[in-house]
């Protein structure tokens, strides 16, 4: 890999040129007369007192921000289209199909998804280290692409199964890599406003998702309209890279601290508040020396663990091949090898693995079945009222995330969840069991006032889960530092897809063995478990510069 012709450093492999960024950092050091402030730690944080000077960000920062949120349409309209798509699926996907879809055909469909979207994330972190994290959101793209055309064309389940499996794939890659991507470019004091702009898009597209079905609903072979529209923000966000520039702590990473720094300047001076070429000069170099000052620590602290000197004595001979291999893989092994970096993956994990297990994706993956079991004359359009609050108050988390924190905004909103989840168990009790085998078009309790408690308990567990969980996860990348940062974000995001792919397999069978008010009980205990959790081990990361992370998850494992 090769930096721009303008860069200080001809970098094939940055970790061998860390002294010629050690001399550019002391040559700006001087130059720009920024070191005389403290770090972190040392004394005041002037990363993000120096970005508070500059105030909102300006037009470039939403521009990146909103052309990589795309990827989060995506996600959100495939993750969504599949609840409408199951109501026309049964007996349409092969002209000589006689007999419905089986529950054990609907559980394959939908979790085909997800199982490939864990198995995508820890390879798609290699290419994002070594690529960078924009290549990673292309290549979801065409597998986007790619998936909703074989969706569309399918006239057997095992054919729809790899199309599910391909977008599957796309959004294991997506998923980790948009608020990777986000995260850093964003400005301390916004970053979590700006991650929250993915999980805003993702409620978008699962909106639309429904809005799609309800409209083909009706149509013989409707359902292959709905994955096939599914190609069409992917065309779109190929279009929008032209305006999206890759992350300046990945090029300074790589030895393209030159692009990097013209990068920030855009970030930092088209804010909200006038500020001088000065003040922009002061936060783009201070950041800059953070990342780099980062990187050097990090690859003397891996040397030291190998036995290897600054000039490389030590070193055990390999290929050329070898080598490369462990740059890559560099991410992984200091994952595991360092205490701090361990501490901080069980929490993202903790964190992605909550986000599912409380079973709010089996609610948009079979909302619609659910609800014409009800006895609801249209169950596509009440769906639609789940996925509009899931919208709405996703705004509110977006108001509120950097206001009231990270920790606090989980702690808050649990709880609502878990009332609204023991109120659907106790209506659910009071409807009746749901017999789910067989045809869709068998009803349940027949639309009466229990169905409507239902609906209503539904609402207020989604609130919650939109303004805390929902969002608080995707902030992951703010407990790793940055040599760890993709591996850590590829593996929590990994631990998410595979409790989603749990949940999706289970839920009908669940449904059916335990009645949905038992299931919609163990998903309220769920909730409460990850409350505690949260309460107990989740530390607030808001407001915190990405270059201060390290230091302070060491802190906390030295006072525990």
């Amino acid at each position: 890999m090769r930096p721009d012709s303008d860069d200080h450093a001809d970098v094939e492999d940055f970790r061998a040129d860390a002294p010629l960024l050690q001399q550019e950092s002391d040559q700006n050091d001087s130059n720009d007369n920024i070191d005389n402030r403290p770090e972190r730690g040392e004394g005041d944080g002037e990363e993000t007192s120096s970005e508070a000077s500059l105030g909102e960000p300006g037009w470039f920062i939403f521009a990146l921000t909103c052309a990589a949120g795309v990827s989060g349409l995506l996600f959100g309209y495939d993750t969504g289209v599949i609840s409408s798509a199951l109501l026309s699926l049964s007996t349409s996907l092969n002209p000589h199909q006689t007999t419905p879809l089986t529950t054990w055909d609907k559980s394959i469909i939908t979790s085909s998804t997800s199982l490939l979207a864990l198995l995508a994330s820890p390879p798609a972190s290699l290419l994002a280290d070594a690529l960078g994290r924009k290549p990673v959101i292309l290549l979801a793209d065409a597998l986007f692409i790619l998936g909703a055309l074989l969706q569309a064309s399918a006239r057997s389940v095992t054919v729809l199964v790899v199309g599910r499996a391909v977008v599957g794939a796309a959004i294991g890659a997506a998923s980790f890599a948009t608020p990777l991507y986000i995260s850093e470019i964003a400005p301390a004091r916004q970053r979590g406003r700006l991650v929250t702009v993915q999980v805003l898009a993702i409620t978008v597209g699962q909106v639309l998702a429904y809005v799609v079905g309800w409209g083909f609903s009706g149509m013989d072979g409707g359902w292959r309209w709905m994955f096939g529209l599914g190609a069409a923000p992917g065309v779109l966000q190929v279009g929008l890279m032209a305006v999206m520039e890759e992350t300046p702590r990945w090029l300074v990473a790589n030895g393209r601290v030159e692009r990097a720094r013209r990068i920030l300047r855009r970030v930092y001076g088209g804010g909200s508040k006038r500020q001088t070429g000065e003040q922009v000069e002061r936060v783009v170099e201070g950041v800059l020396k953070k990342v780099e000052r980062q990187v050097r620590e990090e690859e003397i602290a891996l040397r030291g663990r190998r036995g290897v000197d600054e000039d490389g004595v030590g070193a055990p001979k390999t290929s050329l091949w070898k080598r490369r291999w462990e740059s890559l893989t560099d991410g992984f092994t200091e994952l595991f090898n360092v205490t701090s970096n361990r501490s901080a993956l069980g929490i993202a994990c903790l964190l992605q693995g909550f986000q599912q297990l409380c079973g709010f994706n089996s609610l948009m993956y079979f909302s619609a079945t659910i609800f014409a079991l009800l006895g609801f004359h249209d169950p596509t359009l009440v769906s639609l009222t789940i996925a509009t609050t899931n919208l709405l108050f996703t705004l509110v988390a977006f108001i509120a995330i950097d206001r009231v924190g990270r920790r606090g905004i989980l702690l808050y909103s649990v709880p609502v969840m878990v009332i609204g989840l023991v109120l659907a168990s106790v209506a659910f009790s009071q409807e009746g069991r749901l017999g789910l085998s067989g045809s869709d078009e068998q009803k349940g309790g027949g639309g009466g006032p229990w169905a409507i408690v239902i609906l209503c308990a539904m609402i207020v567990y989604v609130a919650g889960y939109a303004i805390g969980i929902g969002n608080v996860p995707w902030q992951q990348s703010e407990l790793f530092p940055l040599p760890v940062r993709a591996a850590g974000s590829a593996l929590a995001t990994s631990t998410n897809w595979g409790a989603n792919f749990l949940v999706g397999l289970t839920f009908l069978p669940m449904l059916e063995l335990l009645s949905p008010a038992g299931t919609f009980g163990v998903y309220a205990v769920v909730c409460v478990v990850g409350w505690v959790a949260v309460w107990r081990w989740y530390p607030e990361r808001s407001g915190i510069g990405l270059e201060e992370v390290g230091g302070r998850n060491e802190e906390e494992i030295a006072r525990t």
